[in-house]
């Protein structure tokens, strides 16, 4: 879709619809001429609109304006909205638009009062608006009919250039959600190590200071990726790491480590059958590095980004690990395998040794949806922000909270580390069943002890289970995105 700033006379603008949020209490903007805020001010008094929260009302031809429609959208009786219920806000009224015949929408700014700034109404609201749109239609025979709506403009009074530039980063935020999101609803039989390969050289195509590497699964072996071969062997698939390098600025790199395990059967542990086919979901971390990094190159960030993709299938052939094996990491750590269905913290190892090693990068962040247990914690609201320094945490943590892609903070504390004691080697893969997600977490750390680190944990949020809804979100490329463009003081 289309967006675009405006402060023209709302008289001689042109748009199918004019969209207003009204609160309870709220007074009709004066931008709006005279005859249309009268007709308007009738509406409301005949009690067909009473601007609680969620109610929509249309009018149509209204007086005093060119707009063919307007659309009121009731925002409760608060006298000012937090972000979140803006994004909630501008959500519900673009899935009105998108149910409409209106071609071309007008969002006016300034009939609400919103806690953060104008700047942030536009950058977040074009994101959400942008993702509320989102589809995907591939696999269908018949693909659904399209909506009418192709623009969404956004109003204010006054003419302001931050305001561009805010939509110019809401709009890249959302092309990467959107570039994550497909990639995790593609089906395994499609989206596999190979394909994703495929797809960061495509990216390495399309954006010049973007280069890709791939280290296929033999030269992993030979290396001494111990760990991610003892999952990717199990395949006929064969397993790679992807390292997409953005040189935006000199210096050491900030980097990204995503899981991405294209489909995950557990292996020789193998999981239940119910709910198996959401085990494609099993690289939403990857996926979202892939969504961050093209964020990163639309907008061109001032800064030195590698992120790094373990891909890899893990499935129970007769060439599969076996509960009991040990394997060597790159690291020269060693690992007891105890449970096969502990893969994502395998291949991430190695992966998190091989950035530290060929790039010595000064902060490095991993995204996986690695367990179970995070889910049973946070459900799917927040992912788990655990970390090795309280800066990164933080900025992270906030980085969450200003886009409502939200974490929560866990521990790292070395009392978890005795959980993962093996009798025979170096450690073990799995901690037990108390604090699943942080003795994972605790794993990692094992592999991340010198350079600031982070680890999230986002088996709850990378995508929605069942029903109609069913689906990755993408999540968290917009925590990580701001993350980014904090850290370049871009923000």
């Amino acid at each position: 879709m289309e967006y675009a700033i405006s402060h023209s006379a709302l008289p001689k603008l042109k748009a199918d619809c004019l969209v207003l949020p009204l609160g309870s209490a709220s007074t009709l903007p004066e931008a709006l001429p005279d005859e249309t805020r009268a007709s308007v001010q009738a509406f409301i008094k005949t009690g067909d609109f009473s601007g609680k929260q969620g109610q929509v009302s249309w009018l149509h031809n209204p007086p005093g304006v060119a707009a063919r429609r307007l659309l009121l959208v009731g925002c409760g009786d608060k006298t000012e909205l937090d972000g979140q219920a803006w994004q909630r806000l501008v959500t519900g009224t673009t899935r009105q638009l998108l149910a409409s015949p209106a071609k071309q929408a007008v969002l006016m700014l300034d009939t609400v009062s919103v806690s953060r700034e104008l700047d942030w109404q536009v950058r977040e609201g074009a994101r959400v608006a942008e993702e509320a749109s989102y589809r995907f239609d591939d696999y269908r025979s018949k693909p659904a009919k399209a909506a009418a709506l192709r623009k969404l403009t956004f109003w204010h009074a006054q003419r302001d250039a931050a305001l561009r530039q805010a939509l110019k980063q809401g709009r890249a935020v959302a092309a990467g959600t959107a570039l994550a999101r497909d990639l995790g609803n593609m089906p395994p039989n499609d989206c596999y190590p190979e394909y994703l390969a495929e797809r960061a050289k495509a990216l390495g195509k399309e954006y010049d200071k973007l280069t890709v590497k791939i280290v296929t699964q033999a030269q992993a072996e030979k290396m001494g990726m111990g760990a991610f071969h003892a999952v990717a062997k199990g395949s006929t698939r064969e397993g790679c790491l992807i390292v997409m390098e953005y040189k935006g600025a000199a210096g050491k790199p900030v980097s990204l480590v995503g899981k991405g395990i294209t489909f995950d059967t557990g292996g020789i542990s193998l999981k239940p059958g119910a709910n198996m086919d959401e085990m494609k979901f099993d690289m939403g971390g990857a996926a979202s590095v892939f969504g961050t990094v093209k964020t990163v190159c639309e907008l061109g960030l001032p800064i030195h980004l590698v992120a790094v993709v373990a891909a890899a299938e893990n499935m129970p052939d007769g060439g599969a690990t076996r509960p009991g094996d040990i394997v060597k990491t790159l690291s020269g750590q060693t690992v007891e395998i105890l449970n096969t269905d502990a893969e994502g913290r395998l291949v991430l190892c190695d992966a998190l040794t091989y950035v530290q090693q060929k790039y010595k990068p000064h902060t490095v962040i991993d995204i996986a949806t690695l367990t179970g247990a995070c889910v049973v914690a946070l459900g799917s609201h927040a992912q788990a922000v655990y970390a090795n320094d309280d800066v990164l945490r933080e900025s992270l943590l906030e980085a969450g909270q200003d886009t409502g892609d939200r974490g929560w903070p866990m521990p790292l504390w070395e009392d978890y580390q005795s959980q993962l004691d093996s009798p025979f080697a170096d450690m073990q893969n799995i901690g037990g069943p108390k604090g699943g997600s942080i003795t994972a977490a605790c794993f990692l750390h094992r592999f991340a002890r010198d350079v600031k680190w982070a680890h999230l944990d986002i088996a709850g949020t990378a995508w929605i289970s069942g029903g109609k809804d069913k689906g990755a979100t993408g999540r968290p490329v917009p925590m990580l995105t701001r993350y980014l463009i904090n850290l370049a003081g871009k923000g």
